[in-house]
């Protein structure tokens, strides 16, 4: 199944990083469902390697070569297009062989060959804004993708900081990117109320309470498409579990979201 961002409004969703046991079936079987359900594009996103934990020790993920065969099962199973991270310029060509939409980290959003790699390779890439970028200022990473080869690119709000543990969402930031791009623009609602480095032995925080609110502002603001990490265990996920959204309700969380978006789209672009 092929992907593209110009197919609105979508929700890009999945666990943080690959896992082991049935985390990852049950939940493409559950997002499966649920595109059905709520009659939108959805797409499935796993982490084959987290590369910027923030201790030596935390989870990464699999790697490359196990990552890769796991998202492999995940669509010979369900069928949904997939979402992944790369992190070098060398693994852009080897994930575009498996996966649908390549996506660069926000902490890597100005690595130039990064982009480019990703653009080479004509698929959908994601670009997530950096915490410290303003709206419009993602206009060269786009181009970088853009202009090497990628014609189908979004870019994703996920908060920006705000002092040492905490990000805040300028829900002008849609509109600006919109304008300042003319990319696709989408809402990353978990890892925008992360606290970064706040839980114990160093790892990021969170206050998932707010990811409701924060999804529907976005949805009433402009956003094109949504963004959740979700999990069928939040508490038991190995990257990420204060902030993933539990799989079980997911769909009364995009319901209203999406009836927000419908509500407000022609007041938004108007």
């Amino acid at each position: 199944m092929s992907w593209s961002f110009r197919e609105t409004p979508f929700l890009i969703a999945g666990p943080c990083v690959v896992e082991p046991g049935d985390v990852m079936t049950r939940t493409a079987e559950a997002l499966a469902a649920l595109a059905v359900r709520l009659g939108i594009p959805v797409c499935f996103k796993a982490s084959f390697d987290k590369a910027n934990r923030a201790r030596l020790a935390g989870a990464r993920g699999p790697g490359l070569d196990e990552g890769l065969r796991a998202l492999e099962r995940v669509r010979a199973l369900t069928a949904l297009p997939l979402l992944t991270d790369i992190h070098e310029s060398a693994q852009a060509a080897p994930v575009a062989g498996v996966v649908d939409v390549l996506q660069i980290p926000a902490f890597l959003c100005r690595q130039t060959d990064l982009l480019v790699a990703a653009g080479r390779t004509g698929r959908p890439v994601n670009v997530k804004k950096g915490q410290w970028m303003a709206p419009e200022a993602m206009l060269g990473a786009i181009e970088k993708v853009r202009d090497s080869g990628s014609p189908d690119v979004a870019v994703t709000e996920r908060g920006s900081f705000f002092g040492y543990g905490d990000l805040v969402v300028d829900m002008r930031s849609f509109r600006r990117m919109a304008d300042a791009t003319g990319a696709t623009v989408i809402y990353d609602a978990t890892h925008s109320v992360q606290q970064p480095g706040q839980a114990a032995g160093g790892t990021s925080g969170g206050l998932r309470e707010f990811i409701p609110p924060l999804l529907l502002a976005a949805a009433a603001a402009g956003a094109d498409g949504f963004f959740l990490e979700t999990h069928p265990h939040p508490a038991q996920a190995l990257s990420d579990a204060a902030t993933q959204w539990p799989l079980a309700r997911l769909y009364d969380l995009m319901a209203p979201t999406l009836d927000v978006w419908a509500r407000a789209r022609d007041v938004v672009r108007a």
